[in-house]
């Protein structure tokens, strides 16, 4: 329970500091919103989810690689390579995702969908939890086990996204087909929202200046699957996030993920650092080219 009360107070203390407008870089770890990435723009992260454990689990260690591209404004491409250790086994490549966004009206609207597709090739030592679906997981199989369970799986998300004055206030719902096994369809959510701690530039060039965090909060877990759909034995995390704009290109992202369930682990600890590379697109076009023109 006090894991449980230092999280809220951490959100409690984030939502007391914003301010106003929106920041250039979302916060989230698994809420997606509508903003795209710019067309030509390529994003290189490395993420991190540090799992602790629940009674007779051992702590986990799953950093995941993350190469973004806007395809065209309406159209962003992902690819995830991603691996774990588990305190007391050993570690291991999990395997890659390759999601796919789609936004498919240009304007802004009161609410803005998002059309979200990923084909995942993963054994079941996957760690990193980028979504939460269906019933709880049992983490404490040996990996010697799990890595040569291998699953081809389809993920399907619809993700509704709303700008409310200067909050984002986001909603997914996530369905997950395993093709690799005879089993129904997983389902989860992710809600949440954030804002930035300022509303208006300083007007000096600093890296400590409110409007370069963005504090907020997601909310995210399984709902079952099709053989029983619903709350009973599923996963559920309540996670304060914290993002600093370390500069015009790079981002520091934090968020602790509170379980709020038998079900859940204790705490997620997740972090990230990306670096955006713009005109990424351009350039290579020109390189190839012979030079620019």
């Amino acid at each position: 329970m006090r894991i449980r009360e230092l999280g809220l107070l951490a959100f409690l203390l984030f939502a007391a500091l914003t301010g106003a407008a929106i920041a250039q870089e979302s916060p989230y770890f698994v809420t997606y919103d509508h903003h795209m990435e710019e067309p030509g723009n390529l994003e290189v992260a490395t993420s991190t989810t540090i799992g602790a454990p629940r009674s007779g689990q051992s702590a986990y260690f799953a950093p995941y690689a993350e190469i973004e591209y806007g395809v065209t404004g309406q159209w962003t491409s992902e690819l995830y390579l991603e691996g774990q250790g588990t305190k007391g086994d050993s570690g291991l490549f999990t395997g890659w995702r390759w999601e796919n966004r789609y936004r498919p009206l240009k304007r802004e609207y009161a609410i803005n969908p998002v059309l979200y597709l990923e084909y995942e090739s993963i054994n079941e030592a996957s760690r990193i939890q980028k979504e939460i679906v269906g019933n709880s997981s049992d983490f404490s199989e040996p990996i010697a086990e799990l890595r040569n369970e291998h699953a081809h799986e389809l993920e399907a998300k619809l993700i509704l996204s709303s700008m409310v004055k200067d909050w984002n206030i986001a909603e997914n719902f996530i369905v997950e087909k395993n093709l690799s096994e005879s089993e129904g369809f997983e389902f989860g959510y992710a809600f949440g929202a954030y804002r930035p701690l300022a509303s208006l530039a300083s007007g000096t060039k600093c890296r400590f200046c409110r409007e370069n965090f963005t504090a907020g909060f997601e909310m995210y877990g399984g709902l079952g699957t099709t053989n029983g759909f619903g709350l009973h034995d599923t996963s559920h995390y309540f996670a304060p996030i914290l993002s600093w704009q370390v500069s015009d290109n790079a981002t520091l992202r934090f968020s602790p993920g509170i379980g709020l369930t038998e079900g859940s682990s204790p705490v997620l600890f997740r972090f990230s650092y990306a670096y955006e590379i713009r005109g990424f697109g351009r350039k290579m076009a020109e390189l190839f080219r012979g030079g620019p023109r």
